[in-house]
């Protein structure tokens, strides 16, 4: 059972977990270096404890208690209680949905790890928002995608605004890091996958003729502005586009990213 501790004060050092959660910079350092993560909300909370990662506290107002009963008698940690004003001083941001959790990481599994019997994969290359990873996440898990594939540069799929715009789907869809960004697409396609790159080049057919008949696919996404490098759209081996009407090129990529996955689930 975690252990219930009242904090009547927002500079207790127990809370450093839960410090300026707003401020990317100091978070990723913090994080980085204590190995953990941070998930906001009843739901989101959860379903992190309940896709087996390890809490290292719990930090609620006392409404939500109740709630996550269940979740709290399974973990021997402690679970910090304070009222939401006190709560707003510690994150930096009003905490709305009352529950927070600060939870180990996992080390990042292998490429081949996480390629091994999947069909349908997506594959990310620069995307550095936050909240367009964690909707790129969502869309994948719902719409079938077996796996996420990340470039270097990719923003954190554990960084909470990520696991929040997700809903958990970060904790349910197996993801690493491509550690060889050069050569990601023919690694891929010697792994069997064919790669079909969303891109505006001019060769670029509509995604339901490029994902025609493939079995195995690499569905590839690229940043918020430049969209995919010219490595990249060079070394796929399909181009595709969604046919755009009334004189729009494109889509923000996390809508990209529904639209095309909801058309490869269908292939």
């Amino acid at each position: 059972m975690a252990h219930l501790i009242e904090i009547t004060s927002a500079d207790d050092p127990r809370l450093a977990d839960y410090r300026d959660l707003r401020d990317v910079q100091l978070r990723k350092s913090l994080e980085a270096e204590h190995g953990l993560f941070i998930a906001e909300g009843e739901k989101v909370v959860r379903r992190a404890v309940e896709r087996g990662f390890d809490p290292r506290s719990f930090l609620m107002a006392p409404r939500w208690l109740d709630g996550l009963e269940d979740v709290l008698s399974r973990a021997d940690v402690p679970c910090y209680v304070l009222d939401e004003q006190l709560a707003e001083e510690v994150t930096g941001f009003h905490v709305h949905r009352g529950a927070l959790a600060s939870l180990h990481r996992r080390p990042l599994p292998s490429v081949e790890e996480v390629l091994a019997g999947a069909r349908s994969v997506l594959v990310l290359e620069d995307l550095v928002d936050h909240t367009n990873v964690g909707a790129v996440f969502r869309s994948a898990a719902a719409l079938g995608f077996d796996a996420v594939l990340l470039s270097p540069r990719c923003a954190d799929p554990l960084y909470r605004r990520s696991v929040k715009v997700a809903m958990g789907a970060v904790f349910a869809l197996p993801w690493t890091r491509l550690d060889d960004w050069y050569d990601a697409m023919p690694m891929l396609e010697r792994a069997g996958f064919t790669t079909v790159a969303l891109t505006l080049a001019e060769d670029a057919v509509p995604v339901p003729d490029a994902v025609h008949g493939v079995d195995r696919l690499a569905l590839v996404l690229g940043s918020e502005g430049p969209g995919i490098s010219e490595r990249w759209q060079r070394s796929a081996s399909r181009r595709a586009v969604i046919p755009m009407q009334a004189g729009i090129d494109s889509l923000n990529v996390a809508a990209a990213s529904a639209v095309a996955c909801y058309v490869a689930a269908h292939r």
